[in-house]
């Protein structure tokens, strides 16, 4: 049965979180909105924190997590509950985000790649990698959502595979050591040759052409970068390099089962902010919020941020779940997607209708939800767009295959 309610184990580590979120993060969230594509140094600092309590085993899998279920042991399924690292990631990413998605994006280590190593890579990857800080690199310029589109080829040659092509909108591209690249073994052979590869930044071949100026999400850079003739060794290439027709897409796609989640959690944690921040708003103005009355008796505020309220506990609960489900080695594709595509939505809707009820302050620097609205934006697109999620779910829904349901 899930069960989710915060677990015990993680309380401690969500305060400590919620701390350091209010007292660093929300505290330097305008100075770097202001700043755009400056380094924020003091993350430095934060990072090599995060890895120590990870290293220690306090952090509870406070880094990026994968969704692994190869390594699950058959006897022990249905045994027991476990509430591993992807429960906590994303409990930790909604306390970060409450204070500013940028700058979690910026954390050095915890990066969306990271999150990509650890759901496909092998063992000796895993040992090998530990450390870096990797970009990820998905969409190109002819093609958004449809990462079966990719059109970047990497060719074997000896001991390695030869990258080229362009990659768009890598967040944490500039700053980065590596880029987990996606790109096509065969063309020919359609979505089951694509194949993710860890290329470090340092190599021949890789360079970043231009850093984007984004409405939201200033603190973190989203990069351009080049591949031209990118010799990268053979074994970095993550998982199994065989091209499985009867797989397809789903090796590749199993990323996304961790990251989707991740950045559910972030879009829950946005939200929230910008709910605590227009409730004592619209208190100081007089309006009662009573959750003891029917909403159509209250005022059109008091009504409204009542519903906004009700969306997003909708969308913690389906965040939770789908973290809970790759914590037990259980398939979550339909409920990642279930959870983006929610917390997507209602976030960007509900730090869009705080600006409106907060009026003249909600547009101005004055307070920080006008930030969160445009932050919020991207929490919608990224890691699939709200379109994309919903054609995921209904195939899962209607058993369907992509070319079936387009």
């Amino acid at each position: 049965m899930i069960n989710l309610e915060t677990p015990r184990k993680f309380r401690p580590f969500i305060k400590q979180a919620h701390q350091v979120a209010e007292e660093f993060l929300r505290a330097n969230s305008r100075k770097y909105d202001l700043a755009e594509h400056a380094y924020p140094k003091e993350l430095d600092l934060l990072a090599s924190l995060v890895d120590g309590m990870g290293d220690s085993g306090q952090g509870q899998g406070a880094g990026a997590a994968g969704v692994r279920r190869d390594d699950a042991d058959e006897n022990d399924k249905g045994s027991k509950v476990n509430n591993g690292t992807n429960m906590s990631s994303v409990l930790s990413i909604i306390e970060m985000c409450w204070a500013d998605v940028g700058l979690l994006l910026s954390m050095p280590r915890q990066g969306l790649g990271n999150s990509a190593i650890a759901s496909v890579a092998n063992e000796e990857q895993l040992e090998r990698f530990k450390g870096t800080w990797a970009a990820m690199a998905i969409t190109e310029p002819s093609f958004g959502s449809d990462s079966a589109a990719i059109t970047t080829t990497a060719v074997k040659d000896g001991d390695a595979y030869i990258l080229n092509g362009e990659k768009i909108f890598v967040t944490a591209g500039d700053r980065a050591d590596s880029v987990v690249v996606w790109a096509t073994l065969d063309k020919s052979l359609g979505r089951a040759a694509i194949k993710s590869f860890l290329v470090p930044k340092s190599l021949p071949g890789i360079r970043v052409e231009r850093l984007e100026h984004k409405l939201g999400i200033r603190s973190s850079d989203t990069a351009v970068i080049v591949l031209d003739n990118c010799r990268v060794p053979a074994e970095n290439l993550l998982g199994n390099p065989e091209i499985d027709t009867k797989q397809g897409f789903a090796g590749a796609m199993a990323t996304f089962d961790n990251t989707r989640p991740l950045v559910a959690g972030m879009a829950v944690g946005c939200a929230r902010a910008a709910l605590e921040d227009i409730r004592r708003l619209l208190e100081d103005a007089g309006v009662v919020i009573d959750y003891d009355r029917p909403v159509q008796s209250q005022s059109y505020a008091a009504a409204t941020f009542i519903a906004m309220e009700a969306d997003w506990e909708a969308a913690l609960l389906l965040t939770l779940e789908a973290a809970w489900l790759a914590d037990n080695r259980k398939p979550n594709s339909m409920e990642a997607s279930m959870a983006k595509a929610k917390a997507g939505r209602v976030g960007n809707q509900i730090t869009l209708r705080c600006v409106e009820l907060a009026g003249t302050l909600g547009y101005s620097e004055t307070e920080l939800v006008e930030k969160w609205a445009r932050d919020s934006k991207i929490l919608d697109i990224f890691e699939g767009t709200q379109q994309i999620q919903q054609l995921i779910v209904a195939r899962r829904l209607l058993n369907l295959t992509s070319s079936e349901l387009r």
